[in-house]
């Protein structure tokens, strides 16, 4: 079965507004809300972390932090806190940023998918408690480990578009978040080339497939029913998690709808 879940989109949103949206969505039964970290808007890390302390139930997804910005054993220690205060609740995701944010903050590095590579191997070995000495081109660590890491890792999701990006994440990651405007054909052949690279790391079991899905206000004003048989179209294509994006009407009001009337359908 489908996992949904509903954007808290940055765009829209001040910091402020984020409870209200999360609460509607817990109370509506909701799964998830995502959170974007772009810059210079909110922490995804701050308001993951009021969002979860405000809700009960709700699963909150990071889609996505950028790694040029962060620290690996920052990253960690975030995460490690958020994951064993809220065990099951978090589902980061980390990516390469926008280039050009990351060249106003003087972060910006010459292989993103070598940053992104050592950046989610040592992330996801910190999390499950390992000790780590890494002498990469921009990871660095010396004997590095949390000294309280949570007791269920949560799965690092890693954010693609392009082919090589794709399989890479395939390779390192537990999962991939697809941008908004991935269409399910699209999804179809991130999929392909994410199971290239599981196969040439030798890597199976369980992965998340988390899109973006644009949720168009013709199809919303048809109703519920048109709007799952809408979003289940990317289910089909291999996501396991549509994290849907609003495009009008007020936010708090579209992830009740959401939960209590769409949810069930699917």
């Amino acid at each position: 079965m489908v996992t949904l879940g509903c954007i808290a989109n940055p765009e829209e949103l001040s910091p402020a507004q984020l409870l209200d949206v999360a609460r509607a969505a817990d109370a509506a039964g909701l799964e998830e809300l995502w959170l974007w970290e772009d810059c210079f808007k909110e922490s995804g890390v701050a308001a993951a972390g009021a969002i979860l302390a405000a809700t009960s139930r709700l699963r909150v997804g990071l889609g996505v932090l950028p790694v040029p910005l962060r620290n690996v054993a920052l990253t960690a220690m975030e995460l490690g806190t958020l994951a064993g205060m809220f065990p099951g609740r978090l589902v980061p995701g980390v990516g390469h940023g926008v280039q050009s944010w990351m060249e106003q903050v003087g972060a910006r590095v010459a292989s993103p998918l070598t940053l992104l590579r050592e950046h989610v191997t040592a992330l996801r070995a910190l999390l499950a408690g390992e000790r780590l000495s890494v002498r990469g081109r921009y990871v660095t660590l010396d004997d590095v480990a949390l000294d309280w890491p949570p007791a269920s890792p949560p799965p690092v999701l890693a954010a693609g578009q392009g082919p090589r990006t794709l399989r890479l994440v395939g390779e390192v990651a537990d999962g991939v978040v697809l941008t908004g405007g991935t269409m399910p054909d699209d999804v179809r052949r991130a999929l392909e080339l994410v199971a290239e690279g599981r196969s040439a790391a030798g890597r199976g079991g369980p992965f998340a497939v988390c899109t973006f899905v644009v949720l168009p206000p013709p199809v919303r004003a048809q109703g519920a029913q048109a709007t799952a048989d809408h979003l289940r179209a990317w289910a089909d294509a291999g996501t396991t998690t549509v994290a849907v994006l609003p495009v009008d009407g007020d936010p708090v009001a579209v992830a009740a709808w959401l939960g209590e009337e769409v949810r069930p359908l699917l």
